[in-house]
């Protein structure tokens, strides 16, 4: 039956030392009312203390002061893993001052970790994750000086054979408490996500901590006197301990696109997109060099591909896929799980506008560790003469990897578009097509070596995969010898403009290869 309570007596039933999951996706469907209550308890009481937060996906608001924020900074918690950190704006700041253990996993090792918990294995196997940052071979999951070598980075992942072939295990801590963002529950306490704008892996989660003897807390934004549909609960009464309703429900016209229930004609997605933009603050305005590298990089596009993009200068290939009149005849997906429709960006990402079908996180990377996509469009910080690409830590800073190492591990051809530097490059298209640099950047992004590896150019070559890399001045193809310029635009000079730019020994197999 349904036990309805206020958020601060739901948060009672977290114990010291519980280890948390948490089904929300970068900024979006996070309980943040049950993480405020858990913060006033903390504050009051010191309890509920020595906390694990596991979040495949991340968790956040883009605000340093709001959700859980509060009670990481206080000192709740002990250990932190994650997929990405992106929208939480003060804790990976507090990651790199050691203030407690994190890790950083591959966004599908992790939810497929939680799957296994939910079906009563201690983890799961995966291919993904062998010879990049996370492989214990190399660097392992820890990211601060605190996690290194501690006995949950060496059990977190551990390189494995079975029947002669390599596998990483990912086993998490067992979790015991699960907190999750839904849209309503029944009087019976059925719980549905109707509403929101993507499943997570909510039952999941509640099923795993339930496994494992623990409690489930879901914060909804109604309850209903009438019983919901069977086809439409996600999480049935009896995994569930308490509900709390929502303290405000924020209604956003445009926003309601990204709920799934409306049908939007594909070409309307751009009206919506703009609309959605606007209140997301993701209405970035596009430099040339995004426009150069969209538009090339669309044009690899192909009728009846299926589809991701990432986020940032990658999201201008949907602008010129919307132009080709491709987008009707392409597939778009999300990691989130959403496929059909177009991504939404900003405080939104991970959210689909006008999409076909929304199932969990869990079976989507089923999906694209199966090598269900076609094509794929990544961002990256760096990338090295190896074919290397690193995009989930910089110098003094990280995003976390995210769904990037399952979105390009096993995709038929992966396109990472990215200038060839950055802080500072000013770049200009003329009516004839052709691409003057007015001003380089300070920072190169064509590295000899990158710093951590989210994507393996050996294994891409090993695997038969398509690998370019798209910048506003060319493109480079990985090939069984190395790297090769591809492409130079109109108006670029190769050697001055490219070689001469580059590491000594990334511009000498350049020139090997030419």
């Amino acid at each position: 039956m349904l036990n309805l309570v206020s958020a601060d007596e739901a948060v009672r039933l977290i114990k010291d030392g519980d280890c948390i999951a948490l089904n929300s996706f970068v900024g979006i469907e996070n309980p943040v009312d049950l993480h405020e209550a858990i913060h006033r308890r903390y504050r009051a009481e010191g309890s509920p203390a020595h906390l694990t937060l596991i979040s495949a996906a991340g968790f956040g608001v883009w605000d340093r002061d709001r959700s859980a924020e509060g009670y990481i900074r206080d000192g709740a918690c002990d250990v932190l893993i994650c997929g990405h950190f992106g929208a939480m704006l003060s804790t990976k700041e507090l990651v790199l001052e050691d203030r407690f253990e994190a890790y950083n996993l591959p966004l599908g090792s992790i939810e497929h970790a939680i799957r296994a918990q939910a079906g009563g294995l201690p983890g799961s196997l995966s291919k993904v994750g062998l010879g990049l940052f996370v492989d214990p071979d190399l660097e392992g999951p820890a990211i601060n000086q605190m996690s290194r070598g501690t006995e949950l980075s060496r059990k977190l992942v551990q390189k494995v054979t079975l029947d002669g072939e390599e596998f990483l295990y990912t086993k998490l801590p067992r979790i015991t408490a699960a907190l999750i963002k839904a849209s309503k529950a029944d009087r019976f306490g059925n719980v549905s996500l109707c509403d929101e704008y993507l499943k997570g892996d909510a039952l999941s989660i509640a099923q795993a901590a339930k496994a494992n003897g623990g409690t489930v807390l879901v914060q909804v934004d109604e309850v209903t006197e009438e019983h919901i549909h069977a086809q439409l609960v996600d999480i049935p009464a009896c995994l569930v301990d308490a509900v709390c309703v929502s303290a405000e429900r924020e209604t956003r016209e445009p926003l309601e696109a990204l709920k799934g229930g409306q049908a939007i004609p594909r070409a309307g997605l751009p009206a919506h997109l703009d609309a959605i933009n606007a209140l997301t603050a993701a209405g970035k305005k596009q430099n040339a060099a995004s426009d150069i590298i969209g538009e090339r990089a669309s044009r690899e596009l192909r009728a009846g591909d299926v589809v991701n993009v990432g986020i940032g200068i990658p999201e201008s290939v949907s602008k010129y896929a919307e132009q080709s009149g491709l987008m009707e005849k392409i597939t778009m997906t999300v990691e989130s799980g959403a496929t059909g429709g177009l991504p939404a960006s900003g405080t939104v990402f991970g959210s689909m506008i006008g999409a076909d079908s929304v199932y969990t996180m869990a079976q989507q990377f089923d999906f694209y560790n199966g090598g269900g996509l076609d094509i794929c469009f990544m961002g990256g910080l760096e990338a090295d003469r190896f074919g290397n690409v690193n995009a989930h830590r910089g110098p003094g800073a990280f995003s976390g990897v995210g769904g990037f190492s399952n979105i390009t591990c096993n995709t038929r051809t992966v396109v990472f578009c990215m200038t060839f530097n950055t802080k500072g490059l000013k770049v200009s298209r003329g009516d004839d097509g052709s691409v003057a640099i007015l001003q380089e950047g300070s920072v190169p992004k064509f590295v000899g070596k990158v710093r951590s590896i989210s994507f393996s150019g050996e294994s891409a070559v090993r695997s038969g995969q398509r690998v370019l890399y798209v910048t506003e001045r060319c493109v480079f193809e990985l090939t069984e010898k190395g790297m090769k310029i591809l492409e130079v635009y109109p108006g670029i000079d190769a050697q001055n403009d490219i070689i001469e730019k580059l590491p000594a020994e990334f511009a000498a197999e350049l020139e090997k290869n030419m």
